[in-house]
């Protein structure tokens, strides 16, 4: 058993975990924060992404002690109280989900791929950053739209390709 001490969302956490357990585990396990899927167990889906110290992972490839001292951002720490994230607003506006299995993963690998490039982004370059989510519902096209309509979004607003 090792302890960790993370800031999850926000708000400062220490939880005794098994040496082997997943921070996604930790997350929906220990923490009741079941917004980060588990799809596959392998790294292939997407669903479980989150953002460590910033960056998006999958962290069902992660272990919890791993992240000790770390930030972690859940979709449950995206938005602002009942305020929707732009790009959580973009999903829901132009329909960028179906069954909503994958959206959360979905949702922070895009704030990701729009804090990586600052400069704008393409339908091309959105579907190449998306190569690592799976959806099994949609055919991408709107999720793509979803995405470049929040990032022209979030680059107007500085704090929030920042996140």
């Amino acid at each position: 058993m090792g302890e960790v001490s993370l800031t999850v969302n926000g708000r400062a956490v220490r939880r005794e975990v098994e040496d082997r357990t997943l921070l996604v585990a930790l997350l929906r396990d220990h923490l009741g924060l079941t917004g980060t899927h588990v799809g596959c167990d392998t790294s292939q889906c997407g669903a479980c992404t989150v953002h460590i110290d910033g960056q998006a992972v999958k962290s069902c490839t992660v272990f919890a002690v791993q992240v000790d001292g770390s930030e972690v951002l859940t979709i449950e720490g995206l938005a602002d109280g009942a305020t929707l994230h732009p790009m959580q607003e973009a999903f829901r506006t132009h329909h960028g989900l179906q069954c909503g299995f994958c959206t959360p993963g979905m949702i922070m690998m895009a704030v990701d791929i729009v804090r990586r490039h600052p400069d704008g982004l393409d339908e091309e370059t959105i579907r190449k950053e998306l190569e690592g989510n799976i959806c099994r519902c949609t055919g991408y096209h709107n999720i793509v739209k979803a995405i470049d309509a929040a990032a022209n979004e979030m680059r107007a607003t500085p704090q929030m390709a920042a996140q």
